[in-house]
Order: C-alpha cells, then structure tokens, then sequence
C-alpha cells in the first residue's frame, strides 16, 4: 500500500444535505461508515469517459468515473473544491490544472452508502460530481490505478453490461440519476 493511505488526514462531516457537521478522520469515517463529503471527477476525452481502473484499500479493483477523493483539512480549514480536485487529479492522473479544457463544471451530488465486501469499509458520502475535458489521454500513476479504458456515453449508461456491473457504487448512483 502507498504511503497516501498511511497518512492521517480529515475530512469533512455532513448531513444528508451537504451540511457541514464538523470533521472526522478518513479512515474512522470509511471503517464506521461515517456520512463525510467526498467529490468524484469525470474526465471526458473527445467523446469517451476516461474509466479508472481503481487501486485503492476500499472498493479495490472497481471502475470509476475516472477519480474520486476528499476535500481535507489543511491548516485549520477545508480545501475548496477545485484546490482538491486537482491535486486529486495530480496525484492519480498526473494531470494539472493547464491539462483541462476549460472549467471544472459541478453536475451536483449524489448520496449513497455502501459495504464494500471485499474490506472492513464502508463509504457514505454526500458526493460532488464534477466533469472536465482533457485533450490528451494522461498517464495514470499507477499507485492509484490498475490501468484505465475509454468508453462511450452508451457503454456505461447500460445497466445490463459488464462495464457497469464493475462500476463503484457512486458511480453507478451518477448514472441512475442521469447527471451524464
């Protein structure tokens, strides 16, 4: 396991609503199931969705669209959304700022909680869903992901294909609430 998951960080405790309820550490937020914020960011290059290939202590080996993380606490307050989406992006795609097209545009939230069943985790979360382009495909650091593919709008919305079956349970929750 990479040092990132040592580390001890702290994320944001919220409501149903997104309502900011305090803070707790990641890891006691994903072992107790504790409802935290969390955002997933969908990179979109010409017309495919940039899938992850997700390495990760929860929801191991799962797709995702294509990264999610935490906004954390930093010196006595939160990260804004946009700060921890690229170092997020960074951090796993090697991507920065300069290598998006355009804005980072916020689709809105979904909640779901989940047991993972192949850990001791569990992710509930008020999630921001954020999309972006890219121009180039990024060069995925592979401490954060097994690899990725490339598929169109069609492939993950349907629900009776093998992509969506592999998919992390918030992104499933984006497509049933259609956000792409």
């Amino acid at each position: 396991m990479n040092n990132y998951y040592k580390q001890k960080q702290y994320v944001g405790k919220v409501d149903k609503n997104g309502k900011h309820l305090g803070y707790v550490e990641k890891w006691d937020a994903h072992k107790k199931g504790i409802l935290h914020r969390g955002f997933a960011i969908i990179l979109v290059y010409k017309n495919y969705y940039l899938l992850q290939h997700r390495k990760h202590p929860a929801f191991d080996a799962v797709l995702d669209l294509s990264s999610a993380s935490h906004q954390l606490l930093k010196n006595g307050k939160f990260e804004n959304l946009e700060e921890a989406v690229i170092f997020s992006l960074k951090r796993e795609w090697n991507l920065t700022k300069k290598d998006l097209v355009g804005k980072i545009k916020r689709l809105g939230f979904v909640y779901y909680k989940s047991k993972d069943p192949k850990s001791i985790y569990t992710e509930q979360e008020y999630c921001d869903i954020l999309i972006t382009k890219i121009n180039e495909l990024p060069n995925p650091n592979l401490e954060f992901a097994y690899g990725y593919s490339l598929a169109t709008k069609d492939d993950i919305s349907n629900k009776k294909g093998r992509i969506y079956e592999a998919f992390s349970p918030w992104a499933k929750k984006i497509i049933e609430q259609k956000m792409i």
